[in-house]
């Protein structure tokens, strides 16, 4: 890239199954410049998340879909490199839905404008812990999963961004907490660094036979980011009256197309009179100081801790995107849209 230049990968070819890299293609122009009222970023960082493989498909979302030859959209921090409109002067780290490009154009303010890193905050927690990740951690487990005291909590992709948030906010309103994750390294992670009780391997152990010996008298709460047959295994352990928290699908792929079988044991949340509940973080826009204060009092508390794994340089967006899908990130999953110089 030079400071002349823009790259930004745009959405060539809608995917069918599998995401691959030939849906994606890596444009070069010239570096806008911002109109009236406007400013001109320079994007550091993207968030990955799995949510934007679902803006890819041509079907119903709770966005839009992403149209062909349109820009991929997502979160991203940056710097303010030019500007017109005085509240955000040149040099102002800012957060916003940049997309995966080197400059974004925007305008201040708004849900999806331009927006100014609070004073002290390392802005890429703005793609995280500040960002959708602990906005929708935070509504799923307090308002939907609404977890107690002495309550068996089990979350699903408990190491990934939005699961491992979540898991950490029951523990901290003093639940047990299970978590499930793909691996030996994922599940020590869970247990030494993130403090859950017990944490179960997908891929090397009995998750159903698991989750009944470790929660004899059933699961009170299960944060389901996974679907597939991981909510069958808790569906067949479910405590009565459980709450089951629908926040992801990841098993299936996020491919616009429904999956090849259901949850077979969906009766147990009859029998076991259980309540299973979508969401989604934009519902809740007018309590977001609330979610974020709290947050950020956990947080500073050591009641959240955070990884990330960094993909660096643009280039590799594609892949960082699809590495969701196989389970290749631990923690948040971010880009690094100029890649860090490597040691010599």
């Amino acid at each position: 890239m030079t400071v002349d230049t823009n790259r930004q990968w745009v959405l060539a070819r809608r995917p069918r199954g599998e995401l691959t890299r030939d849906c994606f293609e890596l444009r070069t122009s010239p570096r806008p410049a911002p109109g009236a009222k406007e400013v001109l970023v320079r994007v550091h960082w993207l968030g990955i998340d799995p949510t934007q493989r679902g803006w890819l498909n041509a079907g119903p979302n709770y966005r839009s879909p992403i149209a062909l030859g349109e820009v991929i959209r997502g979160a991203g921090v940056g710097e303010v490199v030019e500007s017109d409109d005085p509240s955000l002067p040149a040099g102002t780290w800012v957060y916003g839905e940049l997309g995966w490009q080197d400059y974004a154009v925007g305008t201040g303010g708004g849900l999806f404008g331009v927006n100014p890193v609070p004073p002290g905050i390392e802005p890429r927690m703005m793609l995280g812990l500040f960002g959708t990740t602990g906005l929708t951690a935070y509504f799923g487990m307090v308002d939907v999963g609404r977890p107690e005291a002495g309550d068996t909590v089990v979350v699903s992709a408990a190491a990934g961004a939005t699961g491992s948030v979540a898991a950490q906010i029951a523990r901290a309103l003093g639940s047990r907490v299970i978590g499930i994750a793909g691996g030996e390294r994922k599940c020590r992670w869970a247990v030494e660094v993130a403090g859950m009780d017990a944490c179960i391997d997908h891929t090397s152990a009995d998750v159903a036979a698991e989750l009944a010996r470790l929660a004899p008298d059933g699961i009170d709460v299960y944060f389901d980011n996974v679907g597939g047959v991981l909510l069958e295994a808790a569906l067949a352990n479910l405590a009565l009256r459980a709450r089951i928290v629908v926040c992801g699908g990841i098993s299936s792929g996020y491919d616009g197309d429904d999956p090849a079988r259901g949850p077979r044991n969906h009766l147990q949340i009859g029998l076991r009179r259980a309540r299973m509940e979508g969401f989604v973080f934009l519902d809740h826009v007018d309590r977001f100081p609330e979610a974020l204060g709290r947050l950020a009092a956990w947080s500073a508390s050591g009641d959240i801790v955070l990884e990330e794994s960094v993909a660096e340089g643009l280039e590799q967006a594609p892949s960082a995107l699809a590495g969701l899908f196989h389970g290749r990130n631990l923690g948040k999953q971010l880009v690094r849209v100029q890649a860090a110089p490597t040691a010599p």
